[in-house]
Order: C-alpha cells, then sequence, then structure tokens
C-alpha cells in the first residue's frame, strides 16, 4: 500500500476517535442536560441530520477545492464543533450542544468520503482493497476512542469536557497528517458537469441496491450502537464496561478491512454482503439473549464485522455505478441516503430504548435486516438472468 493510502488510513482513524467518543458520550451528555429523558440521544441524531444537510455542499467544496481543500475545511470544521460542544457541556445548554452536533455533521459527511478518495489512490484492479484498507485504519478509533472518553471523563468538573477538548486537538493532528497526502488532480469543472443526470445514475440496480445495502447496514449499525450505552446503564452496568463494549464493536467494524478487500476479490461483492447480514442476524439473536456484559460484547462485536462486510461491500459494488464526472453527485447521493438513515435511527434509538427497552429495539432492528436481504436476493437475480444473455449474444 502506497505512502498516501497509510496517511489516508491514519486520517480515518482520526476519524472514528471522534466518532466513537460522540457515540460514547453524546447519549450520555444529552441524558444528563436533556429537558426530558428520550431527548438523550437528540444530540447523536443532530451530528447525522447535521450530515445529511451536509452532502450537497460537500459535493460541492469537493468540486471547488478538490479532496484535500475540501477535507481540510471538514477538519476545522470539526475543531470548532468540539469546542462548541464543550461550551454547551459545561453551560448544561442541551440546544446548543444539538447545534454544535448538527455543525459537527459536515465534517462527518466530508470525511465519509475518504473510502472513495483510497480508491482513486490505486489502481483499478486493487481499488476494493485500497478501500478495505484505508477503512482498516478505523482500528485507531477502536482503541482510540472509547478510551479517550474513559480518560477524560472526570478531566474538568463537568462530565465529559475534557472529552471535546481532546477532540478537537484530534483534529488538528488530522488537519496536519492530511497536509501531506498528495491526491490526484480533480475533474475540471467542465468535467464534472459532463455524465449523466443523477437521475439516470440511480435507476441502475447496481446503484439502487449499492445505496439501500450502504444506508440499511449502516442503519442497523447505528440503531444498536447509539443505544448501546444508554442501555447499559439502564442495565446499571458502569460506563468502564459501555467503553469496552464500544471498543470491541470498532475493532470488529474495522478489523476485518485488513483481509475484506481479499474476500472480496476471491468470492465476489454480493456473497460477501450476504455473509455480513447474516452476522447481523447473530449479533440480534445474542442480544436477545441476555443483558449482561458478554451478551453485550459479543453482540456488538458481530455488529461490527456485519456492518464491515456491508459498508465495504456497498461502497466496492458503488464503483460500478458511475464515471469519474459523475462521482461528485453519485458520491453525494449515496452519503445523502447514508445520513438520511442515520438520522432516522439515531432518534429511533434513544426512543425505543428508554420507552420501549432494549428487547424491542432488537426485534426492530430485524426490518431493515430483511429489507437489505431483498435488495441483495434482487440483485443477484439480475445478474443472472443478465448473464446467459450477454453471453448468448457474444
Amino acid at each position: 500500500m502506497n505512502r498516501n493510502l497509510w496517511l489516508l488510513a491514519i486520517c480515518q482513524g482520526l476519524l472514528l476517535t471522534n466518532n466513537v467518543t460522540f457515540i460514547a458520550i453524546n447519549g450520555l451528555v444529552g441524558l444528563a442536560i436533556a429537558p426530558h429523558g428520550w431527548m438523550a440521544t437528540l444530540p447523536v441524531m443532530s451530528y447525522v441530520i447535521g450530515g445529511a444537510l451536509s452532502t450537497g455542499l460537500v459535493a460541492r467544496t469537493q468540486q471547488r477545492f478538490g479532496r484535500r481543500g475540501s477535507f481540510q475545511t471538514g477538519l476545522a470544521v470539526a475543531l470548532v464543533s468540539a469546542l462548541l460542544c464543550c461550551f454547551a457541556a459545561v453551560t448544561r445548554n442541551f440546544w446548543l450542544l444539538c447545534f454544535a452536533t448538527v455543525i459537527a455533521g459536515y465534517y462527518n459527511a466530508n470525511a465519509g468520503l475518504y473510502r472513495f478518495a483510497a480508491a482513486e489512490l490505486a489502481a483499478p484492479e486493487w481499488r476494493e482493497k485500497a478501500v478495505s484498507m484505508v477503512m482498516a485504519g478505523g482500528l485507531i478509533g477502536a482503541v482510540a476512542g472509547p478510551n479517550l472518553a474513559k480518560a477524560t471523563r472526570e478531566a474538568f468538573a463537568v462530565p465529559f469536557a475534557g472529552a471535546y477538548i481532546a477532540l478537537a486537538a484530534v483534529a488538528l493532528l488530522s488537519m496536519a497528517v492530511m497536509h501531506f497526502i498528495e491526491f490526484p488532480p480533480a475533474p475540471s469543472r467542465k468535467e464534472s458537469g459532463g455524465g449523466r443526470s443523477l437521475a439516470e445514475i440511480a435507476r441502475q440496480p447496481v446503484f439502487i441496491v449499492a445505496a439501500a445495502a450502504g444506508a440499511l447496514g449502516y442503519g442497523v449499525m447505528n440503531l444498536l450502537m447509539a443505544a448501546t450505552p444508554i442501555a447499559m446503564q439502564i442495565c446499571s452496568l458502569p460506563f468502564s464496561d459501555a467503553a469496552l463494549v464500544l471498543e470491541w464493536h470498532v475493532i470488529g467494524m474495522f478489523a476485518p478491512g485488513f483481509f475484506t478487500g481479499h474476500l472480496i476479490r476471491r468470492f465476489g461483492v454480493l456473497p460477501v454482503m450476504g455473509a455480513g447480514l447474516l452476522l447481523n442476524l447473530g449479533c440480534i439473536a445474542i442480544a436477545l439473549s441476555g443483558v449482561e456484559l458478554h451478551h453485550f460484547i459479543v453482540a456488538l462485536f458481530l455488529l461490527g464485522v456485519g456492518w464491515n462486510f456491508l459498508f465495504t461491500g456497498s461502497t466496492t459494488l458503488s464503483l460500478t455505478a458511475y464515471a469519474p464526472e459523475e462521482r461528485d453527485r453519485a458520491q453525494g447521493a449515496l452519503n445523502f441516503c447514508v445520513f438520511a438513515t442515520l438520522a432516522l435511527t439515531s432518534f429511533a434509538s434513544g426512543v425505543l430504548v428508554t420507552t420501549q427497552g432494549w428487547r424491542l429495539l432488537n426485534f426492530g432492528s430485524l426490518v431493515p435486516v430483511v429489507l437489505t436481504g431483498a435488495a441483495l436476493l434482487w440483485l443477484a437475480r439480475r445478474m443472472r438472468a443478465v448473464r446467459p444473455a450477454a453471453e448468448s449474444a457474444g
């Protein structure tokens, strides 16, 4: 793997440090200062709503400033929003916390394109491995995120204020790393305006399934992950246990990055995505079997691995659906689908876990799992039907 990919993998790891810390603390800070308990995960939802609202703006900044300029802008936003979150926690201003996380969503939407940038840094025959390896950089976040939240929880008189200060430092470090990455030249404005319309791109079965599987796979993961710290607190498990569970969950999300690309090349993208779906079902089964620490650890670990197979697979699948001059509009649409689903599941997780409980939340997650399975089967059947027709035509 070349130097640029290694540096981008580090940036991916620092992104996940930010995201895992946000997940570990935003729901708990929200629970402490929200007017009502069911509003606890609104700051988590605000983060992904900000991402969804930013996808169009991100596409424009990517087109205007290129990969590095746009990514650096996102990191500057991350720095400012982390400091705003700290101020909101200190002043116990719940709505300011939600506003700050909406702003932070721009960074998340921008950094959500790291995986696509990885494919551009590698030769065409190594694209799936490049995507997989950069996503494996998230292992940094798996270790750093939960431990950062735990270590800084009591750094100041206000719980977790120190964690937000630490995230500002993480943004500065990522800006320094990003400075040394050399991205290929972006398509010119004239080229970016060429190609098919988004409506034409989005009508392709492969694009539909890539978008659906990426969004729904991420949605299931977020539905259960965002609720886990609150569910564990309700079950009287300490925050240190919740941090451990999130650490193993994020290890599951990104450790497979070292071999998911190889699996896709060997077995094909749809079988790997199907395996991810089965792992999601295994997660739900274990989560329904009990609420001891080991149930949470194993369930969330399987959830993480399942997400990796689905999300890496959907990203790889999507690369076949658009040309280079169509990338900004196609990637913007894919990101919007992900963030819109994340917004819905972030809010639903808080409402369901605080009003209906952990068990019903897991039963509810079966719906998107079944829908994803139906989409994969539909595309597999279409591809099998098209192959004989193409062979007979040849």
